[in-house]
């Protein structure tokens, strides 16, 4: 906002903060790695079994460059978010696990939709063991279980290298759970607030022999919610088998299906205004979903993995990931401004819809050392491929406008109409080729340069909603990095990453807005202690990005979304620390500030906070062995969004700035029995989940409780 200090203002301070701090902190242990990559091949046998991370402490990822780098050694910033912190605070989903990611929003606008966004702008970057997965219209539908994987990866800033696209914001790297050598497993029950029941369990090990390993996951989940009808039933199963088919060659191949069945889940949400201007105050339970509404997905994906070692130093790896997710649904959607004196003013929207979403994406890659002027670099080059085909239907009634009565008295109750009065729908395809290579230059012992570039041919054809969705689009994208180790925990680094992505979002013609184009620079300090278990970083960015994506609102004519392009600067600054402090502390803490404007200066994307802190903090008791406890905070700024009232006046809604507290406690037996006890929202605060659609919110859940016991073999 206009009275708010630019990001940059604090930047220096910001950094002078986290050098201090770390400062502060042992560094006997520390040992450094002036040498940069160990052996490749020993890097690439890790990314095959997606080694754990040690409590709160990030493992080497590839999700960026396709090289294997500590959180140091990437010049850009990384958050991870380990099992252990999921398994301690209950972050059993996507959503959950993403609130406590530094700098992440989680933009909740329906309770089966949900956007993301970093540094002010869209997630649309997606990975699956660091490969990418298209995401059409950059929403995630469906609720995803996090059960089958080992950790969640929060790579921030342009990833143009690895997804084909510079999104600026961030990519999410999914790291899923591969077979152990030994046998081992856990099982785990939940219990909690709102009827809330779910069960997991995860067993892995070898298969007959050494050569053959197998793991299998399991989790079924089933609750009420806070809101008034909403009910969820999910269920995931994920097998995966990992075979040495010789001395150097291992394949790996999985699949899972995840199902969601949800009664009564919100299609749009709530009017956040009257007609005059002023706030509405419904109840936190209120929901504008009819007793009849559903939405069901089925959510299949496969995928398998080869990779080869020539003994050299240079290893290939082939990646295959299919993906095939059916939608069915039943909804009801709310439209229009309340009287504040009498209630009226809305309306119904009743809809049926169906669709299927099939996506193939394979990539292979060679990877290894170079020698090049007396020193040893290390490259990686590669080609990928994906397709992804989107059908949607949609049916309509004839009582689309039908008035409806005050929204606070709503029970649902309203004459399911039949779905025969006209259809629309979709049916278009995405096709990427990318070409990418990428070089880690060892020009001295304490100073690394990374260089490299991603061609890619981005085409989609077919029809959306009665509009053509042709177009076809070429840009190679360039990514320059540089880390100077100054001292022996010490790093500085720089990066520079060209922005290149596709949008499927319409105008109000009905026209698709053309490629986002921009650029994005960052750089920083980081730092790392006791063997790289424990990692700080201050950062400051900017991001250019022109023709950006911006919702404008509903148009209920054509029953579909429309957006308008705007031109927008993000500037900011990041702190961040994570990891373990000794054998007592598992902490995660990031604070973020931006400042977001459109080509004039002005203010842009004002749902977005423009400060935000995530922070997360464990202590094991020694007096008690077995025994922790932790808490969670999640704060961010006031934010605001403009509407215009019934008669064209303007005016705008706002969220004060809040803070969700958490606690936690958690005690383990030796015996391999353990029990965790969460509380969330523990000031029961009232705060809306998201303004990112104009006009419309709900109430994220007031206070609530969970009991977790567990067996472990």
């Amino acid at each position: 906002m206009s009275s708010q200090r630019p990001a940059f203002a604090r930047c220096p301070l910001a950094l002078c903060c986290a050098a201090a701090l770390a400062a502060s902190l042992p560094l006997s242990s520390w040992a450094a790695n002036d040498t940069g990559l160990a052996d490749p091949i020993e890097l690439n046998r890790v990314e095959v079994h997606a080694a754990k991370a040690a409590g709160y402490g990030a493992p080497p990822t590839a999700a960026g460059t396709g090289l294997r780098l500590t959180t140091r050694e990437t010049p850009q910033s990384v958050s991870v978010l380990t099992r252990e912190q999921l398994d301690d605070f209950g972050l059993d989903t996507l959503n959950d696990a993403l609130d406590a990611a530094p700098g992440i929003g989680v933009e909740r606008v329906e309770t089966g939709r949900t956007y993301y966004t970093a540094r002010g702008f869209d997630i649309s970057n997606f990975q699956f063991d660091g490969l990418g997965v298209p995401l059409p219209y950059g929403i995630q539908e469906g609720d995803i279980d996090l059960a089958m994987f080992d950790r969640v990866e929060v790579l921030r800033g342009a990833n143009g290298l690895m997804s084909a696209t510079g999104n600026p914001s961030a990519t999410i790297n999914f790291v899923r759970k591969r077979p152990t050598a030994a046998f081992e497993g856990a099982v785990h029950a939940t219990f909690g607030s709102w009827d809330r029941q779910r069960i997991d369990a995860d067993v892995g090990g070898p298969l007959g022999s050494d050569a053959v390993r197998g793991r299998v996951v399991a989790a079924y989940e089933d609750g009420d919610s806070h809101l008034d009808r909403y009910h969820l039933e999910k269920s995931l199963v994920y097998g995966v088998v990992d075979a040495d088919l010789g001395a150097s060659t291992r394949l790996t191949a999985g699949v899972s299906r995840q199902d969601n069945n949800a009664d009564s889940p919100l299609w749009g949400a709530l009017p956040l205004f009257y007609a005059d201007g002023s706030p509405t105050d419904y109840r936190r339970s209120t929901s504008t979903a009819a007793d009849w509404a559903y939405w069901d997905t089925r959510d299949t994906r496969a995928f398998a993995e080869i990779v080869h070692d020539f003994g050299n130093g240079w290893s290939l790896r082939g990646a295959f990931n299919h993906q095939d997710k059916d939608q069915d649904s039943e909804l009801f959607y709310v439209y229009g401004t309340p009287d504040r004196t009498t209630g009226l003013g809305l309306f119904a929207y009743p809809s049926a819809y169906a669709g299927a979403l099939r996506s193939r994406h394979a990539d292979v890659r060679a990877s290894g050392p170079l020698e090049f002027g007396g020193r040893r670099h290390d490259a990686v080059v590669g080609a990928s491929w994906a397709d992804s085909r989107v059908r949607e239907l949609s049916w309509y009634s004839d009582d689309i406008g039908t008035p409806l009565g005050p929204l606070g008295a709503f029970d649902g109750r309203y004459p399911k109409p039949a779905f025969d009065s006209y259809s629309d729908g979709s049916d278009f395809e995405f096709r990427r080729e990318t070409l990418y290579a990428n070089v880690r230059w060892d020009l001295a012992d304490t100073f690394k340069l990374i260089t490299g570039a991603n061609h890619a041919r981005v085409r989609m054809d077919g029809i959306g909603y009665g509009t053509p969705r042709n177009s076809a689009v070429t840009r190679t994208t360039p990514f320059v990095g540089a880390v100077w180790d100054i001292a022996p925990a010490y790093s500085l680094y720089a990066s520079y990453g060209g922005i290149f992505a596709q949008q499927t979002e319409l105008d109000a013609s009905g026209t698709p807005l053309e490629a986002i184009e921009g650029s994005s620079l960052e750089a920083g300090l980081k730092g790392a202690w006791f063997d790289g278990r424990l990692n700080a970083s201050a950062a400051a960015f900017r991001v250019e990005q022109d023709n950006l994506a911006r919702y404008v609102g509903f148009d209920v004519d054509s029953g579909r979304s429309v957006y308008a392009g705007e031109d927008a600067r993000s500037t900011g600054v990041e702190l961040e620390v994570s990891g373990e402090v000794g054998e007592t502390w598992s902490l995660s803490a990031g604070w973020t500030r931006l400042r977001i404007e459109d080509d004039t200066g002005a203010d842009s994307r004002p749902y977005v906070p423009r400060s935000t802190l995530r922070a997360a903090a464990v202590a094991r008791i020694a007096a008690v062995p077995g025994l922790r406890v932790g808490g969670s905070v999640r704060w961010q700024g006031d934010i605001w969004q403009p509407v215009a009232l019934p008669d064209g006046t303007p005016a705008r809604v706002e969220q004060d700035a809040y803070a969700v507290v958490g606690l936690m406690a958690g005690y383990r037996l030796r015996s391999g029995w353990d029990a965790t006890l969460n509380l969330d929202n523990l000031t029961d605060r009232t705060y809306l989940t998201s303004l990112y659609s104009a006009g419309q919110g709900f109430y994220a859940a007031p206070r609530n409780v969970s009991l977790t016991l567990g067996y472990r073999f």
